[in-house]
């Protein structure tokens, strides 16, 4: 039986940068974030909702899915579980709106997933 030695090439990085490691909350809010925009609807109905300048009532959103209102509704709800959206009541009107502090979270992952930014933080 033959043993293969493995030897890492010259030109490999000497030393291996590790990520911050997450604490269990802030694990658990990327895992739902990621996980409600999972899903091809629910993606497109936060891009919808991201999209506006004021916030949107459902009915808007229902009407531009082919999908029923409950499952709008149940979309909605794990957005906003996520911390995506926010919701307001106007009467018997739910309007939606983007969250400012998952739009945040969302760009904060984002930018943490980059190498320069990564570097930059060492050296600060």
């Amino acid at each position: 039986m033959s043993t293969t030695i493995r030897l890492r090439p010259i030109e490999c990085c000497s030393t291996v940068t590790e990520p911050e490691p997450l604490t269990p909350p802030s694990k658990d809010q990327m895992l739902a974030m990621f996980k409600a925009l999972a899903d091809g609807t629910r993606l497109e109905v936060f891009r919808l909702i991201a999209a506006q300048s004021e916030p949107l009532c459902a009915c808007d959103i229902v009407d531009r899915f082919d999908v029923s209102q409950p499952t709008i509704a149940h979309h909605l709800k794990v957005l906003r579980q996520a911390g995506l959206i926010t919701v307001s009541r106007q009467g018997i009107w739910a309007y939606y709106a983007i969250d400012p502090r998952g739009a945040e979270a969302l760009q904060s992952i984002a930018a943490s997933f980059s190498p320069t930014t990564a570097r930059e933080a060492a050296i600060t």
